[in-house]
Protein backbone atom coordinates (compact mmCIF):
# COMPACT_ATOMS: atom_id res chain seq x y z
CA UNK A 1 0.00 0.00 0.00
CA UNK A 2 1.33 3.19 -0.58
CA UNK A 3 2.43 5.38 1.93
CA UNK A 4 0.03 8.14 0.94
CA UNK A 5 -2.81 6.41 0.66
CA UNK A 6 -2.17 4.66 3.81
CA UNK A 7 -2.28 8.19 5.69
CA UNK A 8 -5.58 9.49 3.96
CA UNK A 9 -7.09 5.97 5.13
CA UNK A 10 -5.45 6.63 9.06
CA UNK A 11 -6.55 10.48 8.68
CA UNK A 12 -10.25 9.53 7.45
CA UNK A 13 -10.89 6.36 9.78
CA UNK A 14 -9.27 8.78 13.18
CA UNK A 15 -11.63 11.14 11.50
CA UNK A 16 -14.40 9.42 11.80
CA UNK A 17 -13.67 7.47 15.30
CA UNK A 18 -13.41 11.01 16.65
CA UNK A 19 -16.70 12.12 16.36
CA UNK A 20 -17.98 8.54 16.75
CA UNK A 21 -20.39 7.11 19.56
CA UNK A 22 -17.91 4.27 20.63
CA UNK A 23 -20.74 2.65 22.35
CA UNK A 24 -22.83 1.68 18.81
CA UNK A 25 -19.40 1.75 16.49
CA UNK A 26 -18.10 -0.88 15.18
CA UNK A 27 -14.82 -1.50 13.04
CA UNK A 28 -17.05 -2.66 10.22
CA UNK A 29 -19.19 0.40 9.81
CA UNK A 30 -15.55 2.36 10.31
CA UNK A 31 -14.31 0.81 7.61
CA UNK A 32 -17.52 0.90 5.44
CA UNK A 33 -17.61 5.02 6.28
CA UNK A 34 -14.08 5.15 5.60
CA UNK A 35 -14.91 3.27 1.97
CA UNK A 36 -17.53 6.01 1.11
CA UNK A 37 -15.20 8.98 1.65
CA UNK A 38 -12.29 7.83 0.40
CA UNK A 39 -13.58 5.50 -2.67
CA UNK A 40 -11.73 2.72 -2.11
CA UNK A 41 -12.50 -0.40 -1.31
CA UNK A 42 -11.50 -1.05 2.23
CA UNK A 43 -12.69 -5.00 2.46
CA UNK A 44 -9.72 -6.03 0.94
CA UNK A 45 -7.43 -8.10 3.23
CA UNK A 46 -4.67 -5.41 3.23
CA UNK A 47 -6.45 -2.74 3.99
CA UNK A 48 -8.96 -4.08 6.88
CA UNK A 49 -5.97 -5.08 8.30
CA UNK A 50 -4.57 -1.52 8.27
CA UNK A 51 -8.12 0.04 9.46
CA UNK A 52 -8.32 -2.58 12.26
CA UNK A 53 -4.54 -1.45 13.04
CA UNK A 54 -6.00 2.05 12.87
CA UNK A 55 -8.79 1.53 15.30
CA UNK A 56 -6.94 -0.66 17.58
CA UNK A 57 -4.47 2.47 17.79
CA UNK A 58 -7.11 5.06 18.84
CA UNK A 59 -9.03 2.81 21.34
CA UNK A 60 -5.58 2.42 23.08
CA UNK A 61 -4.59 6.05 22.35
CA UNK A 62 -8.10 7.22 24.18
CA UNK A 63 -7.18 4.58 26.77
CA UNK A 64 -4.26 5.77 27.80
CA UNK A 65 -5.65 9.67 27.67
CA UNK A 66 -8.11 8.43 30.24
CA UNK A 67 -5.70 6.75 32.35
CA UNK A 68 -3.80 10.15 33.23
CA UNK A 69 -3.32 10.80 36.58
CA UNK A 70 -6.57 12.90 38.04
CA UNK A 71 -4.18 15.88 39.06
CA UNK A 72 -3.57 16.34 35.79
CA UNK A 73 -7.19 16.60 34.15
CA UNK A 74 -9.82 18.59 35.31
CA UNK A 75 -12.74 16.77 36.62
CA UNK A 76 -14.52 15.07 34.64
CA UNK A 77 -17.66 12.56 34.80
CA UNK A 78 -16.31 8.48 34.73
CA UNK A 79 -16.42 7.71 30.79
CA UNK A 80 -18.26 4.53 30.18
CA UNK A 81 -15.47 2.23 28.21
CA UNK A 82 -16.50 1.21 24.41
CA UNK A 83 -18.47 -2.23 24.43
CA UNK A 84 -15.39 -3.75 22.77
CA UNK A 85 -13.07 -2.56 25.05
CA UNK A 86 -15.55 -3.94 28.08
CA UNK A 87 -15.55 -7.39 26.09
CA UNK A 88 -11.82 -7.90 25.53
CA UNK A 89 -11.23 -6.97 29.28
CA UNK A 90 -13.59 -10.00 30.01
CA UNK A 91 -11.92 -12.02 27.25
CA UNK A 92 -8.29 -11.65 28.67
CA UNK A 93 -10.15 -12.43 32.25
CA UNK A 94 -11.39 -15.85 30.67
CA UNK A 95 -8.32 -16.32 28.85
CA UNK A 96 -6.00 -15.80 32.11
CA UNK A 97 -8.41 -18.08 34.19
CA UNK A 98 -7.70 -20.86 31.48
CA UNK A 99 -4.05 -19.98 31.53
CA UNK A 100 -4.57 -19.29 27.82
CA UNK A 101 -3.65 -15.37 27.56
CA UNK A 102 -1.92 -14.54 24.98
CA UNK A 103 1.17 -12.23 25.83
CA UNK A 104 0.59 -8.50 26.35
CA UNK A 105 -2.93 -8.48 24.70
CA UNK A 106 -1.30 -9.31 21.31
CA UNK A 107 -3.88 -10.27 18.66
CA UNK A 108 -3.02 -12.36 16.20
CA UNK A 109 -4.94 -11.96 12.42
CA UNK A 110 -4.47 -14.49 9.64
CA UNK A 111 -3.51 -13.63 5.98
CA UNK A 112 -6.98 -12.55 5.25
CA UNK A 113 -7.17 -9.93 8.17
CA UNK A 114 -9.48 -12.17 10.30
CA UNK A 115 -9.05 -12.36 14.03
CA UNK A 116 -7.06 -15.86 15.02
CA UNK A 117 -8.65 -16.76 18.15
CA UNK A 118 -6.81 -20.25 18.44
CA UNK A 119 -5.08 -22.90 17.16
CA UNK A 120 -6.55 -26.34 17.33
CA UNK A 121 -3.60 -27.69 15.40
CA UNK A 122 -0.84 -26.82 12.26
CA UNK A 123 -4.01 -26.63 10.11
CA UNK A 124 -7.16 -26.00 11.82
CA UNK A 125 -7.82 -22.70 13.25
CA UNK A 126 -11.15 -20.42 14.93
CA UNK A 127 -11.07 -16.88 13.67
CA UNK A 128 -13.86 -14.39 14.34
CA UNK A 129 -14.43 -12.59 10.79
CA UNK A 130 -17.15 -10.14 9.40
CA UNK A 131 -18.92 -11.45 6.13
CA UNK A 132 -21.93 -9.38 4.25
CA UNK A 133 -22.42 -7.29 7.19
CA UNK A 134 -22.22 -10.87 9.53
CA UNK A 135 -19.83 -11.85 12.66
CA UNK A 136 -18.77 -15.45 11.99
CA UNK A 137 -17.09 -17.68 14.09
CA UNK A 138 -15.51 -20.02 11.86
CA UNK A 139 -13.90 -23.36 12.45
CA UNK A 140 -11.50 -24.33 9.49
CA UNK A 141 -8.93 -26.11 7.82
CA UNK A 142 -6.33 -23.93 6.32
CA UNK A 143 -3.50 -24.57 3.38
CA UNK A 144 -0.52 -23.00 2.52
CA UNK A 145 -0.01 -21.20 -0.65
CA UNK A 146 2.25 -18.55 -1.74
CA UNK A 147 3.74 -18.27 2.02
CA UNK A 148 0.09 -17.56 3.26
CA UNK A 149 -2.22 -19.56 4.73
CA UNK A 150 -5.39 -19.85 3.44
CA UNK A 151 -8.69 -21.44 4.44
CA UNK A 152 -10.43 -24.29 2.86
CA UNK A 153 -14.06 -25.26 2.73
CA UNK A 154 -13.15 -27.85 4.91
CA UNK A 155 -14.51 -26.57 8.54
CA UNK A 156 -17.94 -24.37 9.76
CA UNK A 157 -18.64 -20.54 10.23
CA UNK A 158 -21.76 -19.92 12.92
CA UNK A 159 -22.97 -16.69 13.21
CA UNK A 160 -23.15 -15.42 16.56
CA UNK A 161 -26.84 -16.38 17.69
CA UNK A 162 -25.44 -20.16 16.35
CA UNK A 163 -22.47 -19.73 18.61
CA UNK A 164 -24.04 -18.82 21.60
CA UNK A 165 -27.11 -21.68 21.28
CA UNK A 166 -23.67 -24.17 20.48
CA UNK A 167 -21.38 -22.83 23.52
CA UNK A 168 -24.73 -23.18 26.19
CA UNK A 169 -24.67 -26.87 24.98
CA UNK A 170 -20.99 -27.50 25.57
CA UNK A 171 -21.80 -29.11 29.18
CA UNK A 172 -23.88 -31.78 27.78
CA UNK A 173 -21.49 -32.38 24.59
CA UNK A 174 -18.69 -32.60 27.37
CA UNK A 175 -20.98 -34.89 29.30
CA UNK A 176 -21.78 -37.19 26.17
CA UNK A 177 -18.18 -37.42 25.73
CA UNK A 178 -17.64 -38.08 29.25
CA UNK A 179 -20.22 -41.45 28.99
CA UNK A 180 -18.59 -42.36 25.96
CA UNK A 181 -15.18 -42.68 26.80
CA UNK A 182 -16.73 -44.70 29.93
Amino acid sequence: MEAETQKKIEETVNEILKTADMEVMTEYKVRNIASEKLGIDLSVPHHKSFVRYVVESFIRERKAESEEPAAEQPEQQPQQQPVEEEEEKEEEEEEEQRGTKRSAGVKEYDDLGDRIICHLSDKRRVTIQEFKGKTLVSVREYYKKDGKMLPTSKGISLTVDQWLSFKKNVPDIEKAIRKLRG
